[in-house]
């Protein structure tokens, strides 16, 4: 996940409010909400709680909802719930499609 800001000063006061945004990252599967696993291989929240603006985040799907993702149409929806930034959207066709290759 790319948080992306073109204007510095904006990146730079909304990062500090967006400390560990990457826990509160969902995809709902099915009527099944799947939690983000950030990857650990570094510290993506700073000592002063700001963001970092790259997130690496997996999805632990069983093979249950691996399959309704793979499904042509299905409905899956983004979440992020964040105290500092909540919004959810549903993962164009062409998304869903492009990332249910990776899940082969």
């Amino acid at each position: 996940m790319m948080i992306e800001i073109d204007d510095p000063a904006r990146r730079a006061r909304e990062l500090l409010r967006l400390g560990h945004v990457d826990s509160t990252v969902t995809l709902t599967v099915a009527d099944e909400t799947v939690q983000a696993v950030p990857e650990q291989d570094q510290e993506r929240t700073d000592a002063d709680g700001r963001a970092s603006t790259v997130h690496f985040l997996r999805f632990p799907f069983t093979d249950e909802q691996a399959a309704a993702f793979k499904a042509p149409e299905a409905q899956i929806v983004l979440g992020i719930d964040h105290v500092h930034y909540a919004h959810m959207a549903r993962l164009p066709e062409a998304v869903r499609a492009a990332l249910a290759e990776d899940l082969a």
